[in-house]
């Protein structure tokens, strides 16, 4: 055995007893108190010490023991001992042994006398305990030896480590070593578990060093301070703290209610839930409440795995009757305490046997019901439950409590007016965004449109418009911002092409007509709002089955990708033009031949920008030109799905995305009939004619009276009031009858209401009452009057 090793400490007896009884080490000072050897007890049974009638201590249940003993002596005598006993410590190698101490009856001289106990004893205002520089106790106050839990008679000699046994003593002794080799002082915080208390408590060590009149180190004086009051104000400050950081982080009731239960357990209760009352799409509650009181169990937390303690599954309806503390507080509209030891649970538990029996499996002892209300709205109730903490609830618990559920309930309560402003926004979104593509002749259309996460609801809009002539309007547009005022601002957009195209301008005419527009609301915005203020990008493109051109104009708009059935991928260069809203300057437009079949790929810059961080404007439309490579033989379903698969990362879309694919598709000469028409009114029974024996060809005979009228009346019109040159066409598909007249003349016919007396002005009513539609549209050369008729029941 090492002279310095302090197992061997000559004032303080020592031994180790291992788990199956039997001592393992003895040192010198417990070979003096009994007089065996080390060789002669080493290895044999503990119980050969007790002297003769004297019963073995039973194992204590924690990691500390102490009492007195009857030993025997070697010569046969009996000894009576103090005894301390801790459990040893992995570190000794004897986890599952004890560590049994006792100081010797005398220890060495007292160098210093009475005056050095005197001085820690009198000076110390608080809890007090005195070491020499061996760090062997030299006496304690009551105080001190309250908290040791031990008579302070026994201390005298034995060192931290025996006194307490834990790594807290340890750490306290390293520290008391460091202030008697350096002589400065040394505070040390930690949490203490004492004896006789239900839990923790925070204490402050102060290490002082006591000295001679010379200066020297003499001794270690240890003050302890309880601030454990202050140590949980701080802890509930901190927790106030948590919960304004973590709880409404999103806009979600239910996320919203767990983020409450999460800073709440295990730090305030053992198990929290939260109900809520059920309000149709977050309206204000109206009316007093009544009991029972039935709520909606929104989330429950538990600091056990699998919250075996819950009754109720979140999702369901949960009803309180009269006695249970959550209709208590909601009818009080306070705070309400209940505990199982004064009774105030037992009404309740009487008619509920599943809660009843809730607190008997997991010994519930305290209950707290806080009411939610936010706004002087009565929202729900939180529960706050505790059977882990040994304390009741106190009135700081309730006063912290109610800071953290106020502070939810006000996050909750925006999430309810953010759900209900959200719906009513989705529904108007909803009413103004296209439900289904058209069907026509003229392209095959396919879109996805995903609104951005945050909001839900944007100003992204696109459409296919159908026009006279078999031909189509494809239209995509991004009002700048999100949410309610952004989607009103798209419908009343969306509504203004549709006029005007309604009207066949072309694109660039009608972006200048939208421009105006979008200026207009600008300056309704109101105050000082000035241009730009209500901003607009748009693309608007026309295109011409017959002829298979494509006619196209965009405001600041992301510009189109085509796919040609037979060519590379490639994003059309057309002049981009101001966006709308900027006022004064032109549009242009670009027309180009597309082949059967080719694919027009618009889009939002959401889509192109969703991976990016706004510095690399090439990998947007390089991934969504490489997604629709194969777009032109493959369902457009699919290749909707596929390019934002590939343009979009994972997760919630953070900007509006809008896209439509459109395939173009043509239509043959077999289906359009044109005819030059003379200037002369006698050439009219000829060209009634030439249209009998076109309808004939496409055996469409059972239409031909009512064509033939129509013909008539629309090529007499032009005859007699346009201008040559005069054109009629016919254009036919598996659904439609096309019948188009035009003349050289700008001046648009109008209906009018013909006298009982009058031999004209019938001509164009007679149309309108025979066709399906009818209008006029003006073209370069002057303008064309056109009418359709259905083929189809469906049409």
């Amino acid at each position: 055995m090492r002279a310095d090793d302090p197992f061997d400490d000559p004032v303080t007896a020592r031994a180790v007893i291992a788990a199956d009884g039997t001592v393992t080490r003895w040192n010198e000072a417990a070979r003096r108190l009994l007089g065996h050897r080390a060789e002669d007890v080493v290895g044999r049974p503990a119980a050969r010490l007790l002297a003769d009638g004297t019963q073995p201590p039973r194992p204590p249940a924690d990691t500390r023991w102490s009492g007195t003993l009857a030993l025997r002596h070697r010569d046969g005598g009996t000894v009576t001992v103090w005894l301390l006993a801790h459990r040893g410590r992995p570190e000794d190698g004897e986890a599952d042994g004890w560590l049994a101490v006792t100081p010797l009856p005398s220890g060495p001289a007292d160098p210093t006398g009475d005056a050095l106990l005197w001085a820690a004893m009198v000076q110390s205002p608080c809890a007090t305990v005195v070491f020499d520089t061996e760090l062997r106790l030299r006496g304690a106050n009551d105080a001190m030896a309250e908290l040791f839990g031990l008579p302070a008679v026994h201390l005298r000699g034995l060192t931290p480590s025996d006194v307490g046994g834990r790594p807290w003593d340890r750490e306290l002794e390293r520290h008391m070593r460091q202030v008697v080799r350096t002589g400065r002082g040394h505070d040390v915080r930690t949490l203490l578990p004492v004896t006789g208390r239900s839990r923790e408590e925070a204490w402050l060590a102060r290490i002082s060093p006591l000295t001679d009149d010379c200066g020297r180190v003499v001794g270690v004086c240890v003050t302890a301070h309880d601030f454990t009051e202050q140590n949980r104000a701080r802890e509930r400050l901190q927790l106030v703290n948590e919960a304004s950081l973590r709880i409404g982080t999103t806009l979600d009731v239910t996320r919203t209610a767990q983020e409450l239960t999460e800073v709440c357990v295990p730090a305030l209760a053992d198990f929290v839930s939260v109900d809520l009352l059920e309000h149709d799409q977050g309206a204000d509650p109206t009316g007093p409440l009544t009991l029972p009181v039935a709520l909606r169990r929104v989330t429950h937390r538990s600091r056990t795995a699998g919250d075996p303690e819950s009754v109720t599954a979140p999702g369901e309806v949960v009803v309180y009757p009269a006695a249970a503390p959550q209709a208590d507080s909601l009818i009080a509209g306070h705070s309400v305490v209940a505990s199982v030891p004064s009774g105030d649970l037992d009404p309740w538990l009487a008619v509920d046997e599943a809660h009843a029996r809730q607190v008997r499996d997991f010994g519930v002892h305290s209950v707290l019901s806080v009411p939610l209300r936010a706004r002087g709205i009565t929202l729900g109730v939180a529960a706050f439950t505790r059977f882990r903490h040994p304390e009741p609830f106190t009135h700081d618990d309730v006063l912290l409590a109610e800071e953290i559920t106020a502070r939810a309930a006000v996050c909750i309560d925006n999430a309810r007016r953010y759900s209900r402003e959200r719906e009513t926004t989705l529904t108007l979104q909803r009413s103004l965004l296209p439900r289904g593509l058209p069907r026509t002749a003229a392209v095959e259309a396919a879109s996805r449109y995903l609104p951005a996460a945050r909001t839900g609801v944007g100003g992204d809009w696109f459409d296919v418009i159908p026009l006279s002539g078999m031909r189509v309007a494809m239209v995509v547009g991004d009002v700048v911002g999100h949410g309610i005022q952004a989607s009103a601002t798209m419908g009343r957009l969306r509504t203004a092409v549709r006029t005007l195209a309604d009207i066949d301008l072309a694109p660039e005419e009608l972006l200048t007509h939208l421009d105006d527009l979008v200026l207009h609301l600008s300056h309704e915005s109101g105050g000082d709002a000035g241009p730009g203020e209500v901003g607009a990008t748009c693309l608007y493109a026309v295109y011409d089955p017959v002829s298979r051109r494509c006619t196209l104009s965009r405001a600041g708009h992301p510009p189109p990708v085509l796919v040609p059935p037979d060519g590379p991928v490639r994003v059309l260069d057309m002049p981009s033009g101001p966006p709308l809203g900027v006022g004064g300057l032109p549009f242009e437009s670009v027309e180009l031949e597309l082949p059967e079949g080719s694919v027009l790929g618009f889009y939002t810059d959401g889509l192109v920008n969703g991976r990016g961080d706004g510095t690399d404007t090439d990998t947007g439309p390089h991934l969504l030109c490489e997604a629709l490579s194969h777009a032109a033989s493959g369902a457009l379903e699919e290749a909707c799905d596929r390019v934002l698969h590939a343009t979009l990362p994972p997760g919630p879309a953070t900007d509006d995305v809008t896209l439509l694919l459109t395939r173009t598709r043509g239509l043959s000469s077999s289906q359009v009939a044109t005819w030059d028409i003379p200037a002369d009114p006698a050439l009219v029974a000829p060209v009634r004619k030439w249209v009998l024996d076109q309808l004939g060809v496409w055996g469409l005979t059972d239409v031909s009276f009512t064509v033939e009228l129509v013909v008539s009346e629309l090529v007499t019109n032009a005859i007699r009031y346009g201008a040559p040159p005069i054109r009629l066409r016919l254009i036919c598909d598996a659904s439609t009858l096309i019948c188009e007249v035009s003349d050289g003349s700008h001046t648009a016919p109008h209906l009018r209401r013909a006298k009982t007396w009058d031999e004209g002005g019938r001509g164009l009513l007679l149309v309108a009452q025979l066709t399906q539609r009818w209008g006029s549209r003006h073209t370069a050369e002057g303008k064309t009057i056109w009418a359709e008729l259905g083929l189809t029941e469906e049409a």
